[in-house]
């Protein structure tokens, strides 16, 4: 008997495809049923590196025409990186699994041949590269005197004009260097509580059309994924929070309670505000948009 198929969607840079190789991975041994096809896509995101993300129109060029190719039924289904990912997801095209979520943390990142112990530390603060306005906020707290520029492009080519000496530094999610091999590249990891994440930082989502029967991926479904994600895109949807915005949330399940941390920016005060809250894990989204309405009350 022939095996189905699915086709499966993907960005075409290493860490995208190598992401999404992962989740196929754990598809396979679930349904040895199944037979798995990848194809890869350039995304308006990949393709526009000489502006940040804000003035591009935001993270959703990042998924652009993987939904699309789901509407026209080119895939079956679409892999993405979470934090990537708009906070409103259409009806016809649901999130329909989050696997185990992986490093959750920042890290900083050096040129080949520095360490913490022999650069200088004027010379580390002078450019550190970062595109994102939540690991800017919260370097400038970290380190007096620090200095950040925009830096565009995949892990490769960031890590090159990293060696070329265009930054004296990097800041990037540890969990993508762990999944394309690069991980001995990291110089420091930012705890949880020095940089609070982006929301969905470290986990992998699946994205398929409405209509099409995903029962084979439960078995790949991660509930404590679902819960912190839940909580972490609620609180971010409620205060509008887009890629420009320096948002961040970054929730742990204990038994069956959540903890969900929050920093939340006012662009007009320039004030921004930490808190979290505690409760049942099955009310992950109230809980979310609770202490998302507490801090703008807060501070706008």
């Amino acid at each position: 008997m022939r095996k189905k198929k699915i086709i499966i969607g993907s960005r075409d840079s290493k860490l995208a495809v190598m992401q999404t190789e992962l989740v196929m991975e754990q598809i396979r041994k679930c349904n040895p049923d199944l037979e798995l096809e990848l194809i890869t896509l350039k995304t308006t995101g990949d393709l526009i590196l000489d502006k940040t993300l804000d003035k591009i129109g935001g993270k959703g060029l990042f998924v652009k025409e993987l939904d699309q190719a789901l509407l026209d039924g080119r895939i079956d289904l679409a892999i993405h990186s979470l934090k990537d990912m708009p906070m409103d997801i259409s009806d016809d095209l649901p999130i329909v699994a989050l696997p185990k979520r992986g490093d959750v943390r920042d890290a900083l990142i050096l040129p080949k041949g520095k360490t913490l112990e022999n650069i200088d530390k004027e010379i580390l603060l002078s450019n550190i590269g970062s595109s994102s306005n939540r690991r800017k906020l919260q370097i400038e707290k970290l380190y007096t005197g620090v200095q950040t520029t925009p830096v565009r492009g995949n892990i490769i080519t960031r890590l090159a004009k990293l060696d070329r000496g265009e930054y004296s530094a990097l800041i990037l999610a540890a969990a993508g260097l762990h999944r394309v091999g690069l991980e001995n590249r990291i110089s420091k990891y930012f705890s949880v509580e020095e940089m609070i994440p982006a929301a969905g930082q470290g986990i992998l989502s699946v994205q398929s059309r409405k209509d099409l029967d995903v029962s084979f991926l439960e078995a790949i479904n991660d509930p404590l994924s679902t819960y912190c994600a839940t909580a972490e895109r609620s609180f971010v949807r409620v205060l509008n929070g887009g890629c420009s915005s320096p948002i961040a949330a970054h929730a742990r399940v204990s038994g069956n309670e959540i903890k969900l941390v929050g920093l939340h920016y006012n662009e007009s005060t320039k004030e921004h505000i930490i808190d979290s809250i505690v409760g049942d894990v099955l009310k992950a989204e109230a809980l979310g948009e609770t202490l998302a309405n507490k801090l703008r009350g807060v501070i706008g």
